[in-house]
């Protein structure tokens, strides 16, 4: 989740009434599943108008008769289903509700189209706003976890995956990167129509568009093409603060398993940004992060954005409830970059931070922090030392098979922390057998599912000598372009 530097912080009070599952705050619905979004959007710059056609392809789970979509801040303009109107359909409150003319019954797929249009802005909650957001001369769209309806009708549930299109007319010089496979960038009358085509399984809040006058730099063309899309005067120190961003790469390929995606995309925004986002296959940061005289918070924050596109990208949590799955892997990866790259080693920082959260209240539970919680920085530290207690009981061995597994069996899908249990108890009994697998499961359940913080066991576990000989002193002969 991300926010410009100096925005406001306002509580959305009351969220709707009486709902099944707390960390949904009101959005979405599991009745039917949104299989492609194509989205046309035509978007001014000087003035914030939107205007845009949205044709989802929905599968019904259940029968139905209506369908709930999540669209705020922007007029509907017309709905139809299948190519014909529906019975009627009503937009308030953020959903859009469509009447189906008649009932669907389940797994019917359904052709919905949307036109809307008006001034995007940020949907309100309970950690700041979230969405498209207007920068001082641009746009970024940071959705998480709740933003996506700012500029599109969706169903907003991180566990309903779709394949997109996005289409995104602007006015010159202006240049647009989306989630996904860049396609075509078509000029016409002083604008330009930016194509992108996503194959991979997407959650909306990783969905994004990001608008700006951008340079477009090649940090390295293979086997990861990796580019970074930057404000012309902030070129040079994004190049210096990303000269390792391909060693990084491979640092992270051979910790946690084959890149998921085709290429990775970072943008730096003119803007100073509060933290910055993950998004499908690429990461935003604010000038203060990676341009001249950047944040030396930047060091760590690098890697964490990266090691999101195998933790909450590629493998995405099937609820808000799981969010230490996708923080827990990021933050503990700023860690193992640390030591891989010649910093303190990962031991002796996770020791830090055990020292530091031992310090704070011991009122969390990581495997159901309370949806006010989600963001707390004791999710992301505990769900990193719970992850490096794991690695010390299994061994390095058991450990590494555990995470090539996890991202290779869930990749393109959605996990939940018994996911984890279940897998961790798998592997600890080839290693260890029943002896192993009862120690897994205790020390799972004193991290995850009780308050109080555990020690961290011995013996500390060292990263392998061949990946930091390999690292420190890489002989690939690819570099920066």
């Amino acid at each position: 989740m991300a926010r410009r530097r100096g925005g406001r912080v306002r509580a959305t009070p009351g969220l709707g009434g009486p709902r099944p599952d707390p960390y949904a705050f009101g959005h979405g619905d599991p009745r039917f599943h949104v299989e492609h979004y194509d989205l046309e959007l035509d978007y001014r710059v000087r003035t914030n108008r939107l205007s845009g056609t949205a044709h989802l392809r929905v599968r019904t789970l259940e029968p139905l008769s209506e369908l709930r979509l999540d669209l705020s801040g922007l007029s509907v303009h017309g709905v139809l289903v299948d190519g014909a109107p529906p019975a009627r359909y009503r937009h308030r409150g953020g959903t859009l509700t469509v009447r189906l003319a008649d009932p669907a019954p389940a797994q019917t797929v359904l052709g919905v189209h949307v036109t809307y249009a008006g001034a995007p802005r940020p949907v309100a909650s309970p950690w700041g706003e979230v969405g498209w957001e207007e920068l001082e001369d641009g746009v970024i769209v940071a959705s998480q976890p709740t933003g996506a309806p700012s500029w599109f009708p969706c169903n907003d549930r991180p566990d309903d995956r779709a394949t997109y299109r996005t289409s995104v007319t602007v006015e010159n010089p202006y240049v647009v990167v989306a989630h996904g496979t860049p396609v075509a960038a078509r000029p016409r009358a002083g604008a330009t129509t930016w194509e992108f085509d996503e194959p991979y399984p997407t959650s909306t809040y990783l969905a994004t568009v990001q608008i700006g006058r951008y340079a477009d730099v090649v940090l390295v063309d293979a086997p990861v093409r990796q580019r970074v899309l930057v404000p012309p005067h902030l070129v040079a120190g994004a190049r210096r603060r990303l000269a390792r961003q391909p060693q990084m790469m491979d640092a992270f390929v051979d910790l946690f398993g084959p890149y998921p995606f085709d290429a990775y995309t970072l943008v730096v925004t003119p803007d100073p940004l509060e933290i910055p986002l993950e998004a499908q296959g690429m990461a935003v940061f604010g000038s203060n992060h990676l341009g001249s005289g950047a944040d030396d918070d930047a060091g760590r924050l690098v890697p964490h954005e990266l090691a999101h596109q195998w933790f909450g990208n590629s493998v995405s949590v099937a609820g808000w409830q799981h969010i230490w799955l996708n923080e827990g892997f990021a933050c503990y990866a700023e860690w193992l970059w640390s030591e891989v790259s010649g910093g303190p080693t990962t031991d002796a920082l996770a020791s830090d931070h055990h020292d530091a959260l031992a310090r704070l209240p011991q009122d969390l539970t990581l495997a159901d922090p309370g949806p006010s919680d989600l963001f707390d920085d004791r999710v992301y530290k505990r769900g990193a030392l719970t992850l490096h207690a794991l690695r010390r009981t299994l061994g390095d061995a058991p450990y590494r098979e555990l995470v090539h597994t996890w991202t290779g069996r869930h990749r393109g899908g959605t996990v939940t922390t018994a996911d984890l249990r279940a897998l961790a108890a798998e592997v600890a009994g080839r290693s260890g057998g029943e002896a192993q697998v009862a120690r897994v499961e205790e020390l799972l359940t004193d991290w995850l599912d009780r308050p109080a913080l555990p020690p961290l066991p011995g013996p500390a576990p060292s990263l392998p000598r061949r990946l930091l000989d390999h690292l420190r002193h890489p002989t690939s002969s690819r570099a920066p372009s």
